[in-house]
């Protein structure tokens, strides 16, 4: 019998999985894996319901349904001013397929891609599952700054295109209009592509509406924009995404999205257009989020745990080592999910290379109160019980 790819057998299990798994045979509480709790808004779960007993459930068109495409390119064109049109909107089944399409149709044997880490763990790998390789830029803690000498210094005569997260998963940190400007100026003196996972792009708490690297002077014909439903709206499990890019790069993610899952589920594709266009569910999602956010980042703080600064996703990140904790995160991860029944995800998981902070952890806010409360009590007694 012939041996499996070990490009595959060699990857580990993502960190998610990993903790996730824990959480379930430890019974804890899963502040590790990004989800909320609650359903997505019942508005939405209804127009699924409706569209599966009156639309058509059989293949839709392989870029997605023209309804959905119109309701992004005109949500993009009210919330962020951006000048879209249908042909430059593609449907993927969620936006990690989203970039392991535009990874596939932007990056050759050989290219140098650009990634800033903390990053999300799928990019490396898909860069170099096609031959490309990632060249890892740091971002150092407390904020996160992207340092253009740092950047410049990363880029050589292979450096074809980089990819960026704003907001950043998983520190929370938003990109501000003069960072936006450095990375278009150096993606258009360079000619670097850029792949731009804005995910998180509603999930704000600011009150700051998202900018898009996109939008920036050069960078139309050379960015391409992954979004998310499930983000948006709290749906992870639908598994709703998109890219969007000029037309004639369009045209190519299409046909890197045609070999990976070709469609997605029409009646959810139909619910997420008709959800675009109330901005009022929206605006509930995120006000929902912004009221358990702040239990947790009040309850830490009144704990005596560091809260590190950050405006956006579902996230919050502690400094271990300034709330009295002496261990490094990965440690602290698997001891708070056996010993205490709180699962998290240690920041430096989302890093390669020695030089990761390892003293930093993440945790999810986007979840009821009551357990967020029991989590912080779990928390301080397992804390405490170390000195």
């Amino acid at each position: 019998m012939h041996a499996l790819n070990p490009v595959y057998t060699a990857l580990p299990t993502t960190i998610f999985e990993h903790m996730s798994g824990l959480a379930r045979s430890h019974g804890a509480i899963n502040l590790g894996q990004g989800f909320p709790d609650s359903p997505p808004p019942a508005a939405l779960s209804a127009a699924v319901t409706r569209a599966m007993a009156e639309r058509s459930q059989h293949y839709p068109p392989m870029a997605g349904i023209p309804e959905l495409r119109d309701a992004v390119a005109t949500f993009y064109r009210h919330y962020q001013d951006l000048d879209l049109a249908r042909e430059q909107v593609i449907v993927t089944s969620g936006a990690t397929e989203a970039i392991a399409a535009a990874v596939l149709a932007v990056v050759s044997p050989g290219d140098e891609v650009l990634l800033f880490q903390p990053a999300y763990d799928a990019y490396a790998p898909l860069v170099r599952r096609v031959g490309g390789v990632p060249v890892l830029v740091p971002l150092r803690p407390p904020h996160w700054h992207y340092d253009r000498a740092t950047i410049l210094a990363a880029i050589g005569p292979a450096t074809r295109a980089m990819i960026i997260n704003d907001p950043l998963n998983p520190t929370g940190t938003v990109m501000d209009a003069a960072t936006r400007a450095m990375l278009a100026a150096i993606a258009t003196t360079h000619d670097l592509l850029v792949i731009c996972d804005e995910v998180w792009e509603t999930v704000r708490f600011d009150g700051q509406t998202h900018a898009s690297l996109l939008n920036e002077p050069g960078m139309a014909a050379r960015t391409v924009k992954i979004g998310s439903a499930g983000k948006i709206f709290g749906a992870t499990g639908w598994k709703v995404g998109w890219m969007i890019a000029a037309p004639a790069m369009a045209a190519v993610l299409a046909k890197a999205h045609q070999f990976l899952t070709f469609t997605t589920p029409p009646m959810l594709q139909w619910a997420v257009a008709e959800g675009l266009g109330d901005p009022g569910l929206i605006a509930a999602q995120v006000a929902d989020w912004a009221a358990t956010r702040n239990v947790l980042n009040a309850g830490l703080a009144s704990r005596g745990f560091a809260v590190l600064p950050a405006a956006a996703t579902w996230f919050t990140c502690i400094d271990l080592a300034a709330s009295g904790i002496g261990l490094d995160d990965r440690t602290v991860a698997e001891r708070l999910v056996a010993e205490a029944g709180v699962a998290s995800i240690p920041l430096s998981a989302l890093w390669e290379g020695d030089d990761a902070p390892r003293h930093i952890l993440r945790l999810c806010h986007a979840k009821p109160a009551a357990m967020l409360h029991d989590a912080l009590d779990r928390m301080a007694r397992w804390r405490d019980a170390l000195s």
